[in-house]
């Protein structure tokens, strides 16, 4: 038994599970493209401190890329996962994007990477946001890598409306060399794009959003939506153009967005996707066999999970995420850039290895129970 902080208050006791999770990858995904948003490991034994670039263990991290293309997952880089803005600056994403991108290449993965302005430290004008999403781009193109237009922090501060993003994303588009990915954001995983598309009412931003992808579908590979509501993510990808994808985003409905419907499914790009690989990977093969309700018994019971993870303030779900990687055995610490390991209580943290490990998640058991009893010992007095 071991002993964990509960939620509410209290201490109670947890019998931790004792088999292994068993899954090795298996045939490449067929039936859905399916990317994990991959988060980074930092370097713990830096001198650094929270407003200090990130230091990061570079081996431990393009090994835990290694493990997702692993399981035939593709990898998402430097996206909000990845720190973006909350840890790790631009020119720790351009690098980041250089290896992961090498590595990519090495061994066959797929991979598609953020392109910001996050090299931006001022406000800026129109001209200076353009600029600064220029030179990222041309950095991802330079690696061969799918570019993923993200949410800009300083478009939403500059942009007085609409056409200020119409104009924008339709110049980014037709200077790209390949389809890219558009990336909408909501406010509750980055409260600054409060507003993005060019107003605060989604209604009136969805119009603007695929006004800007009805104009260049030849440009647009598809959509990563993160608004965390499924309902207006169905309404969205049935009116996207004949061969623009739909990636879910939201991970709080994704097993019945990526199942779909007789009208459709989702794709994927997603975070919690980057502690759940190996049971992602195996619920979608397991969908590229025709079986829905297969698919549905092994990814519904993560849902738990993933809402505990995203829970509000939703932008702290990488605290969760790197836990979880550590008491897997996919690093040797859990210390985060920025200091963001603290960006969770330890109640939160303990439930976050209880609904883990119910899932069979962790490779090896024990470890994971050893190390979440340092972590409540060191941090909670807990023996």
């Amino acid at each position: 038994m071991i002993r964990l902080p509960e939620l509410g208050g209290g201490v109670r006791e947890y019998a931790p599970r004792t088999e292994p999770l068993a899954l090795n990858g298996g045939a490449p995904l067929a039936s859905r493209t399916v990317y994990s948003a991959a988060h980074v490991v930092a370097d713990p034994y830096a001198d650094t401190t929270p407003d200090s670039p990130a230091a990061v263990d570079w081996d431990a991290t393009l090994a835990f890329r290694r493990h997702l293309w692993s399981h035939g997952l593709g990898v998402a880089e430097a996206m909000d996962t990845a720190q973006r803005g909350m840890g790790l600056d631009w020119a720790g994403a351009a690098e980041l994007i250089r290896r992961s991108a090498a590595e990519a290449k090495a061994v066959g993965g797929r991979i598609a990477c953020g392109v910001g302005t996050d090299q931006l430290t001022a406000p800026a004008d129109l001209a200076a946001v353009c600029k600064a999403y220029e030179e990222q781009l041309a950095l991802v193109e330079e690696t061969g890598s799918r570019a993923i237009l993200m949410a800009s922090r300083a478009l939403a501060a500059t942009a007085q409306g609409p056409d200020d993003y119409l104009d924008l994303y339709g110049h980014l588009l037709r200077q790209a060399s390949e389809p890219v990915i558009l990336h909408w954001l909501g406010p509750m995983f980055d409260p600054a794009l409060d507003g993005y598309w060019g107003s605060p009412d989604l209604d009136a931003a969805t119009e603007t959003f695929l006004e800007v992808i009805a104009a260049h579908p030849d440009k647009v590979d598809g959509i990563k939506v993160s608004l965390l509501d499924a309902g207006r993510e169905v309404a969205l990808r049935r009116r996207l153009p004949e061969g623009v994808r739909c990636y879910t985003g939201d991970d709080f409905h994704y097993p019945e967005l990526i199942a779909g419907d007789e009208q459709g499914f989702s794709h994927a790009l997603l975070g919690i996707f980057d502690p759940l690989a190996p049971l992602a990977a195996d619920a979608v093969r397991t969908l590229d066999t025709g079986d829905v309700d297969g698919f549905r018994a092994t990814l519904d019971p993560t849902v738990a999970l993933s809402r505990h993870l995203f829970r509000a303030p939703t932008r702290f779900y990488k605290t969760g995420v790197v836990l979880l990687a550590w008491l897997a055995g996919h690093q040797d610490h859990f210390t985060m850039v920025g200091g963001l390991q603290s960006a969770r209580s330890l109640p939160h943290l303990a439930k976050a290895y209880e609904l883990a490990d119910g899932l069979g998640l962790f490779p090896d058991p024990a470890l994971a129970e050893d190390r979440m009893r340092s972590l409540l010992k060191v941090h909670g007095g807990l023996a």
